[in-house]
C-alpha cells in the first residue's frame, strides 16, 4: 500500500518471512529498512533449522525479535547497511538471545543503537530502539565500535500521545 500511495511499483508476493524467503535475499541488498512486529510469539522454529537467514542461531525463547535481526543482517550484501525499530527488550535480553546479539556485535556489523522513549509511533506507545546495521564498517577504523546513543529525553510533545525529533535534532546528528 505504501508503494501504491506514493506512485511506486514493486513486486507483491504473500507469504510468512519467518518459513519463506520470497525473494531469495539472502546477501543481496544494499540497504534494508523495517519496522518489524514486535515480540511475535509461537514461531515454529523446526522449520527453520536449516535456513541460511539465521547464521548466528535460533533464540530458544519463544519471540522473534532475533529472527528479524538476523533476517535483516543475512539479506545484505558484503557492504550492505540495515536500518530497523525493534523493541527495547532485544537490546538486553538474556540466554540464547544474549548469545545471538553477543556474536551479532562480533560480526562488526552493529553500527548503533538508539533508545527512543514512548510515543514515537502512531500504532505503538511502548519505547523502542532504532538499529543501524553497516557490514562494510569492518573495513574501518569503527570496526571495534558500536556508537549507544539514549534519546530517550529528546523529544518535543506533538500532543498528549505523540512525540517526536525536532527538525533541529536530526540535523545535528546527521551532520
Amino acid at each position: 500500500m505504501n508503494l501504491a500511495v506514493h506512485g511506486l511499483e514493486g513486486i507483491f508476493r504473500e507469504g510468512n518471512t519467518y518459513y519463506e524467503d520470497l525473494h531469495n535475499s539472502t546477501g543481496k541488498f544494499d540497504f534494508v529498512m523495517a519496522n518489524p512486529p514486535f515480540n511475535v510469539d509461537k514461531i515454529d522454529k523446526e522449520r527453520l533449522q536449516d535456513d541460511p537467514r539465521f547464521p548466528i542461531g535460533l533464540p530458544k525463547t519463544d519471540n522473534g525479535n532475533f529472527l528479524w535481526i538476523q533476517i535483516f543482517y543475512s539479506a545484505l550484501n558484503a557492504t550492505g547497511r540495515a536500518g530497523f525499530v525493534m523493541a527495547n527488550s532485544a537490546a538486553d535480553a538474556r540466554s540464547s538471545e544474549l548469545e545471538i546479539r553477543r556474536k551479532l556485535i562480533e560480526t562488526k556489523a552493529v553500527d548503533a543503537v538508539v533508545s527512543i522513549g514512548p510515543n514515537f509511533f502512531y500504532t505503538v506507545t511502548l519505547p523502542c530502539t532504532l538499529w543501524f546495521l553497516d557490514k562494510g564498517k569492518n573495513q574501518t577504523d569503527r570496526a571495534d565500535k558500536v556508537l549507544f546513543l539514549d534519546a530517550r529525553s529528546i523529544f518535543r510533545q506533538v500532543d498528549r500521545a505523540h512525540r517526536e525529533f525536532t527538525p533541529n535534532r536530526l540535523n545535528t546528528w546527521l551532520v
